[in-house]
């Protein structure tokens, strides 16, 4: 038997999905089921290992609510049945790379229903996508190496060069001191 949520409950969890929305770049919806503490607490510490994303169960009329408020595409057809959502807080393809191994590990338990990114909703095959992106951090040492590479062959030119230089002097160093010494 549930019990009904009062309407200040209502407001307070309309208002805490508010806040997780205003913090996201976008969210995954998945269906959970049957997931016990241990199960919830290993996707939580994947998540924020995988650059601080974070999983709320939420009751989806109230989600749904707080969408609309929030100006966010509301994705009906997944918003039914148990639904955990998964938030991006900044780095969603990590996210997405994290709930993908979690639910390719626990399939039983939880699957990947789609989710939105940047006002647009995506099914799982197309999130699945998403998670095959680069993350922020494998962009960014992308960017240093391709930064560092021309500066290492530079160098590279550089000392090359200038061995070459040294020894053209050393070979007339020494055919001067061989002159020298025969003269």
């Amino acid at each position: 038997m549930r019990l009904a949520i009062t309407r200040e409950r209502k407001e307070e969890l309309v208002a805490t999905y508010t806040q997780l929305l205003s913090k996201t770049d976008g969210f995954i919806l998945a269906e959970y089921r049957k997931m016990n503490t241990d199960k919830v607490n290993d996707l939580r510490k994947r998540l924020g290992d995988a650059a601080g994303g974070t999983y709320s169960v939420t009751k989806n009329t109230l989600f749904r609510i707080a969408l609309e408020q929030n100006g966010w595409p509301v994705p009906r057809e997944l918003l039914e049945g148990q639904t955990g959502v998964v938030f991006g807080n900044g780095n969603l393809p990590a996210v997405a790379k994290a709930v993908q191994a979690f639910a390719k590990d626990n399939g039983d338990f939880f699957v990947v229903k789609g989710g939105v990114i940047s006002g647009s909703v995506f099914n799982a095959k197309e999130l699945e996508a998403v998670a095959n992106l680069p993350t922020l951090d494998e962009i960014h040492a992308q960017l240093a190496g391709l930064i560092v590479q021309p500066a290492s062959l530079l160098a590279g030119l550089l000392s090359s060069a200038t061995g070459q230089v040294v020894n053209v002097l050393q070979a007339y160093l020494q055919e001067k001191e061989q002159g020298d010494a025969a003269a």
